[in-house]
């Protein structure tokens, strides 16, 4: 199936140091508008995760921001997206996530963005869901990570029967393309995280 109908993005909620890194986050906003795809993010106003959001809604897509009660003054959440859920903790919010998406993006971002990111790698990497994920590999951005997981299959703690399926992305308008193709190789049942696993993890 190639039909993406939703993109998870993981991001930072504060813009870095690179301006390419806004740049980047607001045409992947507009990419998203511009196929129809919905955006799935973690509510916040600032950062990337505003500006993705804010061009997304700017070129007429559609948002959906999930955040925890105790971010929405800190990441001041987005009173313009169409659907903003709070949710009682980190948890919940991850979860619904993960249910209302088709693929995951991370852009640049922190320790909580990486920290989504590696858990829906690791939730692949264990058979509970076959849904893609992609670095979108601003300037170089995941480099650091991309070595780190290289360096963990070399010294056998990623093995070799373990698969880390990552997409990578130089380019922001190569990431739907890449999402599409790789979403087309795989069963529409696998896909699923079932609702018995998500409470267990």
């Amino acid at each position: 199936m190639t039909d993406i109908k939703t993109v998870c993005v993981y991001c930072g909620s504060g813009p870095g140091t690179n301006p390419h890194f806004v740049e980047g986050a607001k045409a992947f906003g507009k990419a998203l508008a511009e196929n129809g795809v919905g955006l799935v993010y973690g509510g916040g106003s600032i950062g990337l995760m505003g500006a993705v959001a804010s061009s997304a809604l700017d070129h007429g897509g559609r948002v959906t921001g999930i955040i925890p009660d105790f971010l929405t003054a800190r990441e001041n959440a987005l009173a313009r997206a169409q659907e903003m859920i709070v949710t009682h903790d980190m948890h919940e919010r991850k979860r619904l996530m993960f249910e209302r998406s088709d693929a995951f993006v991370a852009l640049p971002g922190g320790v909580g963005t990486l920290e989504e990111l590696v858990e829906q790698l690791t939730w692949q990497q264990l058979g509970r869901h076959s849904k893609p994920i992609l670095l979108a590999n601003i300037d170089g951005f995941w480099e650091p990570l991309l070595a780190l997981l290289a360096h963990m299959r070399a010294t056998a703690f990623i093995r070799p029967t373990l698969a880390v399926d990552i997409l990578k992305a130089e380019r922001i308008e190569d990431i739907l393309p890449k999402l599409r193709a790789a979403a087309a190789k795989v069963p529409e049942a696998e896909k699923e995280l079932s609702p018995s696993v998500a409470r267990r993890l």
